[in-house]
């Protein structure tokens, strides 16, 4: 196929079906001329698509198409079975493709933490350079806990909920590097891994335990969720398998996106148990086992429904014709 001759053929035909889809009134044989054009301009694509496969063309003629498929099909409007089928079906199945990759994640992080945190605390030239021995003490005794209660409850909950939602949503947009979210997750573990080390040194090592895991247990497992996500998104740059490396991006990137959206939810429960159970007076092993709960929740909704919805053949992703990969054909 000869592109500029198709397009120059052709071109008529979309500059008529953008003309169209601009227009805020249209008559009724202009709505006939739209969808007709429309259909045309979709076969346009796929014939381009499977003879000559331009990117500057295919990419125009997708977005043309795109403008058309709103005053074609109408805006989709939300509905209760919209909001059903999201919570039942697509961010399960988007949490449950991302599971060995969060998996991998956590395995990584803890195992970088525990070998900063015995290498800091048996090595007194490493604690050193963490600061002196009276800032250190204050830290172990004092500072580390009073960071949980320095604030309102309810003030302290939002905080740290958007914080770590912006660092969540951070790793998943900047996935496609493949370098930020490593280096967001080296960084935490090694501040993670730095903290139990002061604590072990002066003998607190219980207190930095009980602190951290009511809701370290779901926050983490939402950073490694996050971390995951965003490498995978590299991963299919690198590798798309049999799609385009364009269609491929676009659908494991409106799944991730699914992600993102889901961790800012589980972030809120965790933030809700680190601004109220953490401080709270509540015996250590409650607010541990708050803590477990919480997580042993996210992760069977995330096998037992996310299993069952990929099973089903969902993925996290829009539904076809939604995404935009449907296309109109004459009949």
């Amino acid at each position: 196929m000869d592109v500029d001759a198709f397009a120059a053929v052709h071109e008529p035909e979309w500059r008529r079906l953008e003309e169209l889809s601009r227009q805020r009134r249209l008559t009724g044989p202009e709505a006939d001329e739209l969808v007709r054009l429309y259909q045309a301009t979709a076969g346009h694509l796929s014939a381009v698509r499977s003879s000559a496969p331009d990117p500057h063309l295919v990419g125009r003629l997708s977005t043309l198409l795109g403008q058309a498929r709103g005053r074609v099909a109408g805006a989709h409007e939300l509905r209760l079975a919209d909001v059903s089928r999201f919570f039942v079906l697509t961010l399960p199945a988007a949490f449950y493709r991302v599971r060995w990759w969060t998996v991998a994640v956590m395995v990584a992080w803890v195992a970088l933490a525990v070998v900063v945190g015995v290498h800091t605390a048996g090595t007194p030239a490493a604690l050193a350079q963490l600061g002196t021995p009276s800032q250190l003490e204050d830290y172990a005794q004092d500072a580390f806990e009073a960071y949980y209660s320095n604030y309102p409850a309810p003030d302290f909950a939002a905080l740290v909920w958007t914080n770590n939602a912006w660092i969540a949503a951070q790793c998943i947009g900047l996935g496609i590097t493949g370098v930020f979210p490593v280096y967001v997750l080296f960084v935490n573990a090694v501040g993670v891994g730095q903290a139990g080390a002061i604590m072990a040194a002066y003998g607190d090592l219980g207190v930095f335990f009980g602190l951290i895991l009511p809701h370290g247990l779901m926050e983490l497992t939402a950073i490694f969720i996050a971390g995951g996500t965003g490498l995978k998104l590299f991963w299919t740059a690198v590798s798309p398998g049999g799609r385009t490396r364009a269609r491929a991006l676009a659908q494991e990137g409106r799944s991730l996106v699914t992600v993102a959206v889901g961790l800012v939810l589980v972030l809120a429960v965790s933030g809700l148990v680190e601004g109220f159970v953490t401080p709270s007076v509540l015996p250590g092993w409650l607010k541990l086992v708050i803590g477990a709960l919480v997580l042993a929740g996210y992760w069977s909704y995330t096998l037992v429904l996310g299993r069952r919805a990929v099973a089903a053949g969902e993925t996290g992703d829009l539904e076809e014709d939604l995404a935009g990969h449907t296309l109109a054909q004459a009949g």
